[in-house]
C-alpha cells in the first residue's frame, strides 16, 4: 500500500475547517471525519468524488483514516470506462487498496465484501435522472448495509437537474438496473434525499431499512443552478449542457438513432444516416474510454446540433423535450425497427412507445404523466432536506 506521510498541522487544519460549497458535502469534512475515526472504512467513489480537487479516497487516507476497500460503480473508479462496459475487480495502483466492481459480475456487495467493514461512505455525482445507474448502485449498497448491519454515510452532492420533475413513471413490470423504483424520469432530488426516500418508503428488499446518515450540502436549494461539475458524472456526460439534454436524448438509446457517442459532443446531438433535410452531420468513431464501438460506427449521421439550444431557448430548460423524438421517428418514415426493447426500460413502461407510434401529441402524452407525477410529489416532499426555492 502506498505510504501517506503525516499531513502538516496546517494542511490538516485546512481540510477539517473547509466550508462546504453548494456542490458537495464531501467538502464539509468536519461533519463526517469524526464519524470515521478508528473505523474500517469502505468507500463508493469514482473520478468525480473529490475534496478540493483531490479524490476522496486519497483525502481520507491523508487524514490517517483506515480505508480498507473501494467499491466502484458503472464507469469505474479513477478512470472512466464506457457505458455498459462490464468491469472487473482490481488493485488501485496509487493506494494498493482492493477495488470491488459493482458493475461487473455483481451489482451489490456480498457478505464477503462486507466482512471486516465497519462503515461505508458513498460519494457519487448523480445526474438526477432515473435511468442514470448511480441511484441503483446506491440502492444495492443500502440493501447490503442493511443485511450486514453496516452503517452508511451518504455525502450529498448537488443534482444538476434538481429544479424540475418530469417524465413517465416507472412501472414495476419494467423494473431493471436503469429503473428500480416508482419514480419519474426526472425526480428533483439530491442523491442524499433519494437515499432517505428509498429507506422511508421501504423500497429495499423485504422492507429492510439501512442505518443511514446523510451529510447535507450547505446553502443549497432546489432552485440552485450548478455552474460547473466537480467532474463529469460519466464519460459521455462531459459538461452541464449534456447533463441538461440527457433526460430527453437518452430515450434515443432505445432507438436506432445516435446521440453522438463516439464524437466530441455525446448527448449534445442526435442523428441517423436515414434522416433527411438536415445540414448538420457527424460521424461516430471509436474513442477509448468513451465508446469503443459506438452505434452507427463510421456512418455519417444527419440530425440536430443542440450545443447552443438552451442558450437560444432558455425557457425550454427544465422539461423533457419529446419533439425531438417525434421529429426523428417521422423523418425516418416511422419504420418498425426504429425502436428496440431497451426503449421500454428507459421509459419505465410500455406506454410511451405506443403513444409515439400512434401519433399522440406531446400535450396528450404529458397529460397521461400528470397523475403519476402528482402522486410522486406527495411522496417526495416527505424527504426533502433543502428549500424548494
Amino acid at each position: 500500500m502506498r505510504k501517506y506521510g503525516v499531513l502538516t498541522l496546517f494542511m490538516l487544519a485546512f481540510i477539517l475547517q473547509t466550508k462546504g460549497q453548494n456542490y458537495a458535502a464531501a467538502e464539509r469534512t468536519s461533519l463526517y471525519i469524526p464519524l470515521l475515526k478508528n473505523k474500517n472504512i469502505a468507500i463508493v467513489a469514482n473520478v468525480a468524488s473529490t475534496v478540493n480537487g483531490i479524490n476522496i479516497v486519497d483525502t481520507l487516507l491523508g487524514c490517517g483514516l483506515q480505508i480498507r476497500k473501494i467499491f466502484s460503480p458503472e464507469h469505474g473508479f479513477r478512470q472512466y470506462a464506457e457505458a455498459g462496459q462490464s468491469l472487473k475487480n482490481f488493485t488501485d495502483s496509487l493506494t494498493g487498496l482492493p477495488v470491488v466492481s459493482l458493475y461487473g459480475k455483481k451489482k451489490k456487495p456480498d457478505s464477503l465484501d462486507m466482512k471486516g467493514v465497519d462503515i461505508i461512505v458513498f460519494d457519487l455525482q448523480d445526474a438526477g435522472v432515473r435511468f442514470f445507474t448511480y441511484i441503483s448502485t446506491l440502492t444495492f449498497v443500502m440493501e447490503s448495509c442493511a443485511e450486514n448491519h453496516v452503517p452508511l454515510i451518504v455525502l450529498d452532492r448537488a443534482n444538476p437537474n434538481i429544479f424540475y420533475i418530469d417524465g413517465p413513471m416507472m412501472d414495476s413490470a419494467h423494473q431493471s438496473f436503469v429503473g428500480l423504483h416508482p419514480v419519474p424520469v426526472v425526480y428533483g432530488m439530491t442523491i442524499g434525499e433519494y437515499a432517505m426516500m428509498v429507506n422511508g418508503e421501504k423500497w429495499l428488499k423485504d422492507g429492510l431499512v439501512c442505518d443511514l446518515k446523510v451529510i447535507p450540502l450547505e446553502n443549497y436549494t432546489h432552485q440552485t443552478r450548478m455552474t460547473k461539475l466537480a467532474g463529469p458524472p460519466s464519460p459521455n456526460l462531459p459538461n452541464l449542457n449534456a447533463v441538461y439534454l440527457y433526460p430527453s436524448l437518452c430515450f434515443f438509446e432505445g432507438t436506432s438513432v445516435s446521440v453522438g457517442r463516439g464524437t466530441d459532443y455525446p448527448f449534445e446531438v442526435f442523428g441517423h444516416p436515414a434522416m433527411k433535410g438536415f445540414s448538420f452531420s457527424f460521424t461516430p468513431l471509436p474513442k477509448k474510454g468513451f465508446a469503443l464501438n459506438p452505434p452507427l460506427n463510421g456512418q455519417t449521421c444527419l440530425g440536430l446540433d443542440l450545443r447552443q439550444f438552451y442558450n437560444a431557448h432558455p425557457k425550454l430548460l427544465g422539461r423533457i423535450n419529446l419533439l425531438w423524438m417525434f421529429m426523428a421517428y417521422r423523418d425516418m418514415g416511422s419504420i418498425p425497427e426504429f425502436f428496440n426493447d431497451y426503449f421500454d426500460k428507459l421509459a419505465g413502461n410500455g406506454i410511451l412507445r405506443k403513444q409515439i407510434i400512434e401519433g399522440n401529441s406531446e400535450m396528450d402524452i404529458r397529460k397521461s404523466w400528470k397523475p403519476g407525477l402528482d402522486a410522486f410529489k406527495k411522496i417526495r416532499i416527505k424527504y426533502l432536506m433543502y428549500p424548494e426555492s
